[in-house]
């Protein structure tokens, strides 16, 4: 046994440096533990699979800068991940042990470890950025991520080993996935190996042209720096400020990318290097000092700027703090200076384990961009003893991520079912979901998804959506669909319904309209629309015999005298109706009130401002054609108010009044393809209004010019349609023609 602990001497030198001797206690009784459980467990190279996780162990003490727990965890973590992986019986038994041992903390994180490591990542930039949101939801201890970006270095350093199919795999994952937290937690000198390791395998040959350039131009670059600091030092030194500076080459990634985006050669690349100036001062000196020394830079050399950056008075989101400028040299060679106190270089270089502490607070819903901002606002200086309570990131964003069988991931909403992830995947294959299988194990269509979930989605030809199938879905997308089904279906069974009563009534020789019977069926069944008679009569919900026997008994006998005095009904109806229409309103105190009857000859609605319903308006007396209805805004209002007063009356909108109003309504937008058509769905299919005409205008300048006349019953619908145009993509404005 002592021979494993002298193989792992460097990690114990370091944990015995930085550590307590319980720690160190803890740190050895690990290794034993973990040598126990992986004996005969190789990597690909041979060596013992041991020496993964003590390498990430290193990472994670040396370069993250986390405790115990943290170290712990990353050297025992492959003995559960492989226990795991073979599902092993005694699985319960050593999770119990692992907690005995080493505490809940560690076992926590060890499990979220490997939770990760069981993500089956699929290559595509369309999904990189949902695969990021997913392995942070899975890391409900915040140290959790941090250990597996130390995990995912170590790989990275050591991928030689490996097959030689996994090198691109491997590299696009890290360069995609990882290299991206890594960048948003402010972990720069691990995002910045992380990237030059991926260009390295991804691009070989340009990897190695730079490393060539870079070495070629190294000691000439160092003349030249020390040149340009002379005169710096001496003014530094003049003002007492304490200081000490570093130069740093861009990383091979980053002038990689500057060579592309630029389309430039290495020597085309001018800011390979950066100067960094980081002074020793009190915290509330700090900005003083800063502006003070790019003062003395930028008397000595011209800066640009267009390249001056200042996240000192604003830090970045992630915490960064610097003072940076570009300036120039008499021999015009340009050059990046960094100005920083040893505070920010400390949060730049380590970013948020610079000053490590978890206080652990409730997010309350947030995504994972707002969880990686809120997790380095709250980490602070202390020991790894006070990191105790922890919160759940994967609940509180209030979304899961399931996977498909071939590994393609979709994001749904906590509470999503079997039935939601089938929809979400084509409508299609929702409307014949019967239920899906997780896991090996057949689950119903109500099945609630968790987090990591692989779902395989089961289907029969002869399913189709069911109505009790709204209380089961929880998203919009699902929902939508199957009321749209439902709605098509009851529209097809209404057809059929009506196509088999109205043979029927020609064969029993009933002598009556099926409007008329349609009408007394509603009225017998209390049934509010016809509609609703044609659909129970085509799913046999209502027997076409028991139709037959209740129109029969309504027509023998008292038909005639029912029809005569429906008869009566309607003609003293229509001379109510006449009557009202020729009684001539008379200027009162009351307002004329203005219902569906809009065509009499008592007043009539305006050309030049086209009223409709819940349109603020007035009557107009004219000489020849009655009263006229006008907006108020009307374009003649003020005119006819002013000149003729005493022949505007008050006017008002019946409350319960109906009927089609026509409306004009432009639009204007840039020419892009499908506009109309899209223009038309809004109106004709989302809001289901009657297109009665469209004016399509292009323009030679790219823009173009839409009017479409609708029938609305109200104002109100209007105002919804000229929303709803305006979230048309490439619209700019949509408003109401007079």
């Amino acid at each position: 046994m002592q021979s494993l602990l002298d193989r792992y001497e460097g990690l114990r030198k370091i944990v015995a440096d930085q550590f307590s001797q319980t720690t160190r206690d803890m740190v050895d009784e690990a290794l034993r533990f973990a040598a126990e459980h992986l004996s005969g467990a190789t990597r690909y190279d041979g060596e013992p699979m041991l020496d993964h996780g003590v390498g990430v162990a290193h990472i994670v003490v040396e370069e993250v800068g986390l405790g115990r727990n943290s170290t712990v965890a990353a050297i025992i973590h492959d003995v559960v991940r492989i226990a795991t992986q073979q599902r092993s019986e005694n699985l319960d038994e050593l999770t119990a042990t692992i907690r005995r041992k080493f505490g809940d903390e560690v076992l926590g994180i060890t499990l979220a470890l490997c939770k990760i490591s069981d993500i089956r990542l699929k290559v595509s930039k369309e999904q990189a950025s949902d695969f990021r949101d997913m392995i942070v939801s899975y890391s409900e201890d915040p140290r959790v991520i941090l250990i597996k970006l130390a995990d995912r270095l170590e790989v990275m350093r050591h991928l030689d080993i490996f097959p030689r199919d996994k090198h691109r795999e491997k590299s696009w994952e890290s360069l995609n996935l990882y290299a991206q937290i890594a960048h948003k937690l402010g972990l720069y000198n691990i995002k910045s190996e992380l990237e030059d390791l991926s260009l390295k395998y991804l691009e070989p040959e340009a990897y190695r042209n730079i490393v060539h350039e870079l070495k070629e131009s190294e000691s000439e670059r160092m003349a030249f720096i020390e040149k340009f600091l002379e005169p710096v030092r001496k003014l530094l030194d003049g003002d007492g400020i304490k200081y000490h500076i570093k130069s740093r080459t861009k990383s091979v990634y980053s002038i990689f990318q500057k060579m592309r985006k630029q389309r430039v050669g290495f020597k085309g690349v001018f800011d390979i290097f950066a100067l960094r100036i980081i002074i020793d001062c009190p915290l509330e000196r700090e900005k003083a000092q800063c502006w003070t020394v790019y003062s003395h830079v930028t008397s000595l050399y011209t800066p640009n700027p267009e390249r001056m950056r200042d996240w000192i008075s604003i830090p970045k989101s992630n915490g960064y703090e610097s003072l940076h400028t570009t300036v120039v040299t008499a021999d015009g060679r340009w050059v990046e200076v960094q100005i920083r106190t040893e505070r920010m270089d400390e949060v730049a270089e380590r970013g948020i384990a610079a000053h490590w502490r978890y206080k652990g607070v409730q997010q309350g819903g947030m995504g994972a961009e707002e969880w990686l901002r809120r997790l380095r606002e709250l980490l602070e200086d202390t020991t790894s003893e006070s990191i105790a309570r922890r919160f759940d990131a994967g609940a509180s964003t209030g979304e899961i991520f399931v996977f498909t069988p071939s590994g393609d991931i979709r994001k749904l909403p906590v509470g999503a079912t079997v039935l939601d992830f089938a929809f979400d995947i084509h409508t299609s294959l929702g409307a014949i979901c019967v239920g899906g299988k997780i896991g090996g194990r057949v689950v119903p269509i109500k099945e609630q998804l968790h987090n990591g979930d692989i779902c395989e989605v089961l289907t029969r030809k002869d399913q189709t959506p069911k109505a009790d199938w709204l209380t089961i879905c929880v998203t919009s997308k699902a929902r939508t669909r199957i009321r749209a089904y439902l709605r098509e279906q009851r529209q097809k069974y209404a057809r059929l319904g009506r196509e088999q009563l109205e043979r029927k009534l020609k064969n029993w020789k009933i002598d009556i309209s099926i409007d008329e019977a349609v009408a007394y069926l509603c009225k017998e069944l209390k049934v509010r629309t016809g509609n609703e008679i044609y659909v129970r009569i085509a799913d046999q919900k209502l027997d076409i015999m028991q139709v037959k026997e209740m129109l029969q008994r309504w027509l023998s006998g008292e038909a005639e005298e029912q029809r005569r005095l429906a008869a009566a009904e309607q003609e003293a109806e229509k001379r109510r109706r006449q009557e009202e229409r020729q009684e001539v309103p008379v200027r009162s105190s009351d307002a004329l009130v203005i219902d569906e009857n809009i065509n009499n000859i008592v007043y009539k609605l305006a050309k030049c401002c086209n009223p409709i319903k819940g349109d603020d308006i007035f009557g107009f007396v004219t000489i020849n054609a009655g009263i006229t209805i006008h907006r108020a805004d009307c374009p003649n209002a003020r005119r006819m108010r002013d000149r003729y007063p005493y022949r505007v009356m008050e006017a008002r909108w019946r409350d319960d009044a109906s009927g089609a109003f026509r409306v004009t309504v432009a639009v204007s937008a840039a020419d892009v393809p499908g506009l109309v058509t899209t223009i038309m769905d809004v109106a004709s299919k989302e809001l289901k209004l009657s297109v009665r005409s469209v004016n399509f205008q292009p323009r030679g300048d790219g823009s173009a010019s839409c009017q479409i006349a609708v029938e609305v019953p109200s104002v109100g619908v209007v105002d919804m349609l000229l929303h709803s145009l305006r979230r048309i993509k490439g619209v700019k404005n949509a408003y109401r023609l007079n």
